[in-house]
């Protein structure tokens, strides 16, 4: 594996450089693991900086990697809740012409705009620094661990007092607060705002669908800012193809994966992920540790 991976030293930017075979799995794989994790609560961020760690992925131009992943991610969510995302868009018109409006709807609409405040503004002042000193895979493992206590927290509360309220503004913003906790590695995003919203008292299925659609506007917003720092760089030396093949591969798992995890999430519950990132964290301690 080693002698294979040396193969990728060739500079990118030598005209005849064509991409081997390993590299093409490599982006492949990482569009794998972006698609599965990130509407998972399993945290895509932290899966990504182990999967890199692990196979010594560290040449395939990796802000334009993390960049287009992102966006397409993205666009696989608002795919898949399109009519929910008209039916908003028709709302905030309907409210500009003061026009009424569904109080559901209505109270949807505040809900995620207040959400996205919390996680975009921390995300402005503290993203560089977590990026430049809390990106590491004793970090994510970390946070896998304390994510599976506060699962199993979310799912205790959520036993001893089932749900018992609906979405309202307050709890987006609170919500929100949850979300804002995703900025560091190993803390899923979807996880934190499915949690939260079960232990402010809504259902795993309505506060995983919030959880989907808060999303949205929180991904577009990252996925701006790296493609603004893409651009600040020499573009030209990145494999827009390869790009592609693992932003196509990680459409298409995501379409697939929000539609198993909310069939999923109606009947069972967090105990599957809360095991899952105990055994995972374990695993990349002892690998950092004894390995």
């Amino acid at each position: 594996m080693f002698f294979i991976r040396n193969i990728k030293s060739i500079p990118h930017e030598l005209p005849w450089y064509t991409p081997n075979i390993m590299e093409w799995v490599d982006a492949i794989i990482l569009g794998l693991v972006q698609g599965i994790t990130e509407f998972l609560p399993i945290s895509s961020t932290g899966h990504l900086v182990i999967v890199r760690d692990f196979l010594a992925i560290d040449d395939l131009n990796g802000l334009a990697f993390d960049t287009v992943l992102h966006f397409a991610t993205t666009v696989a969510v608002m795919v898949y809740f399109r009519l929910d995302i008209w039916n908003l868009i028709q709302v905030a018109l309907r409210k500009l012409g003061r026009l009424p409006v569904n109080e559901k709807d209505n109270t949807m609409l505040y809900a995620l705009i207040v959400g996205t405040l919390p996680a975009a503004v921390l995300g402005i002042f503290l993203d560089s620094y977590i990026s430049e000193h809390f990106r590491s895979s004793i970090i994510v493992a970390v946070m896998l661990f304390l994510t599976a206590f506060f699962f199993m927290y979310a799912e205790w509360r959520h036993y001893l007092s089932p749900a018992h309220g609906e979405l309202t503004i307050k709890r987006g913003l609170w919500v929100g607060f949850f979300q804002a906790l995703a900025l560091l590695p190993g803390m899923s995003r979807s996880g934190s705002t499915i949690a939260g919203g079960m232990l402010l008292g809504m259902t795993r299925y309505e506060a995983s669908r919030f959880s989907f659609l808060l999303a949205i506007p929180i991904t577009l917003g990252a996925g701006s800012k790296m493609a603004l720092d893409l651009l600040k760089q020499d573009a030209g030396l990145v494999n827009w193809t390869m790009v592609l093949v693992g932003s196509v591969v990680a459409f298409c798992t995501a379409l697939l994966v929000i539609h198993f995890f909310l069939r999923f999430i109606r009947k069972y519950t967090l105990w599957p992920f809360v095991w899952y990132s105990l055994i995972l964290s374990s695993m990349v301690a002892y690998v950092h540790f004894f390995t």
